[in-house]
């Protein structure tokens, strides 16, 4: 029988183990963001065992509004060096090293012995998660096919929620000490599992390894044959010459290598690939929509009391134990990320977002007229003083309703996915960093708005960041599930203003179009 024959008899490999294939890939990262997870989440259940605190270490409120935010404020330190890491090292090796200040963190926080060192140890778990979010980012939309990229970048939410769960939960039934010590387990494990996993195969490309970038992307195939995964290589191949070609002579149709701008001086090259890669339209628009979605989204009313989230609960007059609130608050967080991964699938991620950050501009609303209606003036989440003796169901309701909503948003997985391989590292690194800016912008100033504004001004605020939220995003994200990343690229990177699909502007531009220049719409 000759060697075509075989290949013409050989069963085609499942659907399942493809499938499977990708889903063990992304094990490690899967750890990785339960260790992300329950590095951000930490902080809330340490804060309300040591503002006043009767013995041990003990902070005042001024102090506890910058603890809460001090690990969000240094988060972009950490992301300044994230993409450089992923480019160098690459995508494997980055997800080993980013557990490195994660593993110096928590021992610090175990051993802290005053304010300073409590404080050293909450930013270094801010400069680790920092570092984790282009490796995590960007390893999922490389290793997975187009087909199952969006549910594989949605449920990597749940597992971030899996880690704030468990935060929630050690703080629960641990003093803040221990459950710290235990965390140490996440990052170790985690450094085990990344020694089994593959090497995305563009990155393999981009270094000259092209064996390697065909077993990777035969394992992550099922465990196929070099046949079976032909088409979508050369593809890869293609991609690969195209983005080592210098963009600048590609622009100037210059084809002579070596090119002046690869010889230049590595400051003069850092400069061109600032001006040539990043400033860009294929970059910077999607950076731009990135960047406008977190700041709706972290401002929308969840996200700004995260870190005091145990004495909300308690200043809301919630009837049950906040403790156990919050921990429900993690499960929560868990199921509908779980379920924001059918939901991508059946009616795509725009309808998704813009659903969401509705619902939760509507809680958040809601919320602000319980506590007009409900909540002394003289109230402060801050000060446990004055909050009421009398607890009712209806705020426990409206603040479960508000985190139900709140993680049906996926800025992370849109991030994912936007940009091109040439910019990918630098601008996930820098759009993490600048999204960590904003949320420490809303964590930080969320003490000063409830003192200025009390409870039901603040989440008034917060209600009228998820409405324009709405409305921006609905004329300007378009819908990238089932694309590839070379289509998604190929779409920012064309002649048009970005205008999304939906029947009211497909109304509106019909209206229009007795005018030359109205801008294209995208299927």
């Amino acid at each position: 029988m000759t060697q075509t024959q075989i290949r013409e008899n050989k069963a085609p490999i499942s659907r399942t183990r493809v499938v499977g294939s990708q889903v063990l890939a992304c094990l490690a990262l899967d750890l990785l963001l339960v260790g992300l997870g329950m590095s951000i989440s930490f902080v809330t259940m340490v804060l309300p065992e040591v503002l006043n605190a009767k013995e041990g270490l003990s902070i005042n409120e001024k102090q506890a509004s910058w603890f809460g935010g001090m690990a969000f404020l240094c988060q972009p330190l950490g992301s300044i060096f994230s993409g450089p890491l992923l480019d160098h090292f690459g995508r494997k090796k980055a997800l080993f090293l980013v557990n490195i200040p994660h593993l110096i963190a928590w021992l610090l926080m175990y051993y802290a012995w005053d304010v300073p060192s409590l404080f050293i140890a909450n930013a270094l778990l801010g400069i680790g998660t920092g570092i984790m979010e282009a490796p995590s980012i960007t390893y999922v939309g490389e290793v997975s096919d187009s087909s199952v990229r969006g549910i594989l970048t949605t449920l990597t939410n749940s597992f971030t929620s899996t880690g704030m769960f468990l935060s929630y939960l050690l703080g629960t039934v641990l003093p803040w000490r221990l459950a710290a010590l235990v965390s140490l387990a996440v990052p170790l494990t985690t450094m085990l599992v990344v020694l089994f996993v593959p090497e995305t195969p563009i990155w393999l490309l981009s270094k000259g390894r092209q064996k390697e970038a065909l077993r990777s992307l035969c394992r992550l195939r099922g465990w196929c044959e070099p046949e079976d995964v032909k088409e979508e290589f050369d593809q890869l191949l293609k991609y690969n010459d195209a983005i080592h070609q210098c963009v600048i002579c590609l622009k100037e149709d210059k084809t002579a290598l070596p090119c002046e701008h690869m010889t230049a001086s590595l400051i003069k090259r850092i400069v061109l690939k600032y001006k040539h890669v990043f400033l860009v339209k294929e970059t910077m628009r999607p950076f731009a929509l990135v960047m406008a979605y977190f700041l709706f989204y972290l401002f929308s009313g969840l996200m700004p009391i995260r870190p005091n989230m145990i004495n909300f609960c308690k200043a809301l007059g919630m009837k049950y134990k906040t403790k156990t609130i919050v921990v429900l608050v993690g499960a929560v967080f868990i199921v509908m990320n779980l379920l924001s991964a059918v939901i991508v699938k059946l009616i795509g991620k725009r309808k998704l977002v813009i659903g969401s950050l509705s619902a939760t501009a509507l809680c958040s609303l809601f919320i602000s007229i319980y506590a007009g209606i409900n909540l002394p003036r003289d109230l402060f989440s801050y000060e446990p003083h004055t909050f009421p003796e009398a607890t009712d169901t209806l705020p426990v309701v409206l603040f479960m309703m508000l985190v139900c909503f709140t993680s049906l948003g996926i800025p992370w997985v849109v991030l994912s996915e936007v940009f091109p391989f040439r910019s990918r590292g630098m601008a996930t690194g820098l759009a993490a960093a600048l999204s960590y800016v904003m949320l420490f912008v809303a964590t930080k100033t969320n003490y000063n708005i409830e003192s200025a504004f009390h409870l039901s001004g603040a989440f008034t605020i917060y209600a009228i960041f998820g409405f324009l939220g709405s409305m921006y995003l609905y004329f300007y994200l378009p819908e990238t599930e089932n694309k590839t990343l070379v289509e998604i690229e190929a779409f920012y990177k064309g002649n048009r203003k970005i205008f999304a699909d939906d029947f009211l502007i497909n109304a509106f531009k019909k209206k229009s179009s007795n005018d030359a220049n109205a801008p294209m719409l995208v299927n």
